[in-house]
């Protein structure tokens, strides 16, 4: 069926839409009433990558059609982690570490959706907050006794890892339980009818939709966004140099640029619709182009989606120092920089040392194949020799010297 409400018309014509539990009722639910909706985010690291942009555009596009978003942060199921596409079981971290992480995740929040107390204004709690205070032996008596063992086995979070051989702790295989009752716990507090996630989350939000017609009675209902890869098949925003953070003290919005601008040819056309808001006409025409106009394309793509993670000034500025690097070769005084201090300069430093302290190279071997290649290079000019030193002498009358990785890589060293 093709959807009539705004909200689910809008995210299939994204490529948003992969799963539903009841595309229909929901449909017919959302034309009726506005709807209360969540997608929980676990408190694993200070900052959100790329991967999970998808999900926190699904609460912008709640939010502009007139729905009311819930982020859930998972202080509290942080403490037992997600086996969801694990392998093994995820570091557990203390209190302290959770609390820090999730004050630094919610700075990402605010700048794709608004908070506050509108009806359609999102508001932000911590499952910690009724976790924290459960007592097991009342909690399995009230809750355990309607969770299937032999469903949960089928569920891919568990299955995959049974199937492999690989261990699944106790503590892991709860988390399912404790999603579900997420749910619950936000329609009796808020009647939040809706659960969103990722297509790995399936197994987790119909559990929690089954136990809610358990318990209350009540009417839920899920959706799924897609595992978005590359058209090469790579998972998407994990590049050569690591994660691609959202927030700018892990990347910066130069860097988050780049990320964008070298989008693959085939993907431009979905990225625009998946992170812009541009205009599905606009979008239309962009797709379409053609080799050295398709790179425009990507530019636009670059531009818009920094503009929503970092401010449209920051994004403009990004698009403004790629411009004076590449195409008037200067150097552009606000690409990332790096400071160090003058005395590791002073008797000369191994450029691969440097490129790897850096950030620019993961490791020194791979700085070293990177000079091999030709692709390393200190103020423009290719380092030859894997042994090559870089000191004072180097440094610029700008207080900085220049190091590059291939053509779109570049970071800023400045002696203090």
């Amino acid at each position: 069926m093709s959807p009539r409400s705004e909200f689910l018309r809008l995210i299939t014509a994204r490529g948003q839409l992969h799963q539903c539990t009841d595309l229909e009722g929901l449909d017919a639910l959302i034309q009726k009433e506005r709807v209360t909706a969540y997608i929980g985010f676990d408190c694993t690291a200070p900052s959100f990558h790329v991967g999970n942009l998808i999900q926190i555009m699904t609460l912008r596009r709640l939010q502009q059609t007139g729905n009311k978003p819930i982020v859930v942060m998972g202080g509290g199921t942080t403490k037992v982690g997600d086996p969801s596409g694990k392998d093994e079981m995820r570091q557990l971290l203390t209190p302290a570490q959770i609390e820090a992480n999730k004050q630094s995740l919610f700075r990402v929040f605010e700048r794709f959706i608004t908070f506050g107390s509108g009806r359609s204004d999102a508001i932000m709690v911590d499952n910690a907050e009724w976790l924290d205070r459960l007592e097991y032996v009342p909690f399995l008596r009230e809750i355990g006794r309607h969770m299937s063992v032999n469903r949960m086995l089928t569920m891919d979070s568990v299955k995959l890892r049974l199937d492999r051989d690989q261990p699944l702790s106790f503590l892991e295989f709860n988390y399912m339980i404790l999603q579900a009752y997420d749910f619950v716990e936000l329609y009796r507090r808020y009647g939040c009818r809706m659960q969103a996630g990722g297509s790995d989350q399936w197994g987790n939000i119909v559990a929690g939709i089954d136990l809610g017609r358990r318990l209350e009675e009540a009417e839920l209902f899920g959706v799924t966004s897609p595992l978005i890869t590359t058209s090469s098949g790579a998972k998407m925003g994990k590049t050569a140099s690591g994660a691609v953070w959202l927030n700018a003290d892990q990347r910066s919005p130069y860097d988050y640029w780049q990320f964008w601008r070298n989008t693959e040819d085939a993907d431009v056309g979905r990225f625009l619709r998946l992170f812009t808001e541009l205009p599905e006409t606009q979008i239309a025409r962009l797709e379409k182009l053609e080799g050295a106009e398709l790179n425009n394309a990507k530019k636009i793509l670059a531009t818009e989606a920094t503009a929503l993670c970092h401010g449209r000034e920051t994004a403009l500025a990004a698009e403004e120092t790629a411009r004076k690097t590449f195409e008037e070769g200067v150097l552009a005084t606000n690409l990332p920089t790096f400071e160090i201090a003058r005395a590791q300069l002073s008797d000369g430093m191994p450029v691969a040392n440097l490129a790897q302290l850096a950030g620019l190279t993961r490791s020194t071997g791979e700085a070293r194949r990177l000079i091999q290649s030709g692709g390393l290079r200190v103020n423009d000019a290719p380092v030859s020799d894997v042994k090559a030193t870089v000191g004072l002498g180097d440094v610029s009358d700008a207080g900085v010297l220049k190091l590059s990785a291939g053509r779109k890589q570049h970071i800023l060293v400045k002696p203090v």
